[in-house]
């Protein structure tokens, strides 16, 4: 191929900066043209291409968000959405694409694959829920960021004998909160795949109470049907603990993040070896990180399948909440 493009899309990740130079340079150093496409889907189907030398992603790997931008567009779900989308590409001369994202995102891109254009995907989402990938690209970075949340919260909270309740993000998918609860020491995790009622959560801080805890922290998933709202109100209405409760939620704040090394070289990996492949007319697969190796999945095989949580940690989190 000749000329490829790059988008990122869906929500953004730390390292998502990193993919982009990543498959900018490895396509260049293989004798391809890039083209950036800006604002994701909703810019494929307009048109807004902008070229991407060695040189313009210098000085990005350092940065959070992503410098083509994201958008959500529900035009690019309908076949006239994608055709639009084609026919720009078509007119730009791009035989390639390469889409940064996670879950929705490489629905899209198993859409435009299965109606004839070459496409790879890179599993980038903090949420860690696309299977085809051990873990995503922005995954550590906010695990990290909730980690130092909680840290800090903790510290004030042993020193004034409270409960801190921190919501973290996971609509549909609890990883973020288990890594970062069992990371952090909390007393109960509450995720989408492991709900826990009021009621649960209050016996469970009892038991903490009577092994002599003098405080608490208990980490939700915004997706969690006890969330971090409604386990706060139920604590304050019926006075449920001796601990006094105070809720934080730590929203986009867990986004926006500067990526450590991890997300960095995580990135730099899935994105070189996506662009290399594409380069080579090898089109069609999600790019994730299993076994500690860069892996190419089928995106067949990726896209509407579960991916569980670790049995090892949901286990571990029962055992070091003691």
């Amino acid at each position: 191929m000749k000329r490829i493009a790059v988008l990122t899309s869906g929500g953004d990740a730390p390292g998502m900066n990193a993919a982009i130079r990543a498959a900018t340079r490895t396509a260049v150093d293989r004798g391809a043209e890039v083209l950036g496409v800006r604002r994701g889907y909703a810019g494929l189907i307009e048109g807004d291409f902008i070229p991407l030398t060695a040189r313009d992603v210098s000085g990005i790997l350092e940065f959070g968000g992503t410098i083509l931008e994201s958008d959500r567009c529900l035009e690019f779900k309908t076949p006239e959405g994608r055709e639009r989308a084609k026919a720009q590409l078509n007119r730009a001369d791009v035989q390639g694409l390469i889409v940064v994202g996670g879950d929705g995102s490489q629905t899209g891109a198993l859409a435009l694959s299965s109606e004839g254009f070459a496409v790879n995907g890179v599993a980038s989402t903090i949420d860690n829920d696309l299977p085809g990938s051990d873990v995503t690209i922005g995954v550590d970075t906010a695990i990290n960021v909730a980690l130092e949340a909680i840290d800090r919260l903790r510290t004030t909270a042993s020193s004034h004998r409270r409960l801190f309740i921190v919501e973290v993000m996971g609509r549909n998918c609890g990883y973020l909160a288990l890594a970062a609860g069992l990371a952090g020491g909390a007393e109960v995790i509450v995720s989408p795949e492991h709900d826990l009622s009021p009621g649960r959560v209050v016996e469970l801080l009892h038991e903490a109470r009577l092994r002599g805890k003098r405080h608490a922290v208990v980490v939700v998933a915004e997706g969690a049907r006890t969330n971090g709202r409604t386990l706060y109100q139920h604590l304050r209405d019926v006075h449920a603990v001796d601990f006094d409760p105070r809720l934080t939620i730590l929203g986009h704040i867990q986004r926006g993040a500067r990526p450590g090394a991890f997300d960095r070289l995580l990135a730099t990996r899935l994105a070189a070896r996506a662009a290399e492949m594409l380069v080579s007319r090898q089109a069609g697969y999600l790019i994730g990180l299993r076994n500690g190796a860069a892996t190419a999945t089928p995106l067949v095989d990726v896209i509407g399948q579960p991916k569980p949580l670790p049995a090892e940690f949901l286990a571990l989190a029962e055992t070091m909440q003691l």
